[in-house]
């Protein structure tokens, strides 16, 4: 493996239509599909959200809550099998525009206990990085020694792989611009912050807290996740990948319209 991994992160909004249930944003992910393999960036990890495959079901079963019954068992099952669903059309996809995406679930090599990550099999994934491959992860159900299971989000697994390897960048694909003062899908007033610091990153939560949330934290959560990458120096870019070639050229380190988060 030559040089440091980048992390590209694909929102579940921006890959799916978050407002019907199971339904893929074909289109998107096809452009993306070929912006990365356009692109040609090696080593590089993906990783994707759940959008309206993997949240609805988690919400109607509390599988963020972890285990309390048996009931759930069911929800859990069918929130990871809806999540292979939509990774398999990524991968896919992927696959025709001549990526070599592999396909790695993450409750397959990780574990946690309570919020924090106590196994991980970075091994395989090196390995895989090695050979030439894009490994594609996604936000996925996950054994937890402490509540049963529990969710991994995709913003939680590119903090961890950030912080167990020696990456180069992460690259946070969204359905908007970057970071606003506030929602703007619902004040016309929001108004794009272009660059963010470490000690900013507090500032703008607080503000945007209970604004912008899903199951899995929605602006607010990614941001408090991407502090700690940025603690260990790594740069992070968020734009949005609903604009044509904003990927490609967030991935080949042209100027794009975003916010870049960094340490000081």
């Amino acid at each position: 493996m030559k040089g440091k991994p980048t992390i590209l992160k694909l929102g579940g909004s921006a890959i799916t239509d978050k407002s019907k249930p199971l339904t893929p944003r074909i289109n998107v992910i096809s452009r993306l599909a070929k912006e990365i393999s356009k692109a040609n960036i090696t080593p590089l990890i993906i990783i994707h959200g759940g959008g309206s495959y993997g949240h609805p079901i988690a919400l109607k079963y509390h599988v963020k809550d972890g285990f309390k019954g048996s009931r759930q068992l069911i929800g859990f099952v069918k929130t990871h099998e809806a999540m292979v669903s939509l990774n398999s059309i990524i991968v896919d996809t992927l696959i025709k525009s001549g990526v070599s995406a592999f396909r790695m679930p993450p409750s397959s090599f990780m574990f946690m206990k309570g919020e924090d990550v106590q196994v991980f099999g970075e091994e395989l994934l090196l390995h895989a990085l090695k050979i030439g491959l894009t490994p594609v992860l996604y936000g996925d159900v996950i054994l937890n020694a402490e509540r049963g299971f529990t969710i991994i989000s995709g913003d939680k697994i590119a903090s961890t792989l950030a912080a167990k390897l020696d990456v180069e960048r992460v690259i946070m694909a969204v359905d908007v611009d970057g970071v606003y003062t506030a929602n703007p899908k619902i004040d016309a007033s929001a108004r794009l912050i272009p660059r963010l610091t470490l000690n900013e990153i507090d500032q703008v939560c607080s503000r945007s807290e209970g604004r912008v949330m899903d199951v899995t934290g929605g602006m607010t959560g990614k941001l408090l996740e991407l502090r700690d990458v940025v603690k260990l120096g790594v740069n992070v870019l968020i734009v949005n990948a609903l604009k044509p070639d904003n990927i490609y050229k967030a991935l080949k380190g042209e100027s794009v319209v975003g916010t870049r988060i960094i340490k000081e």
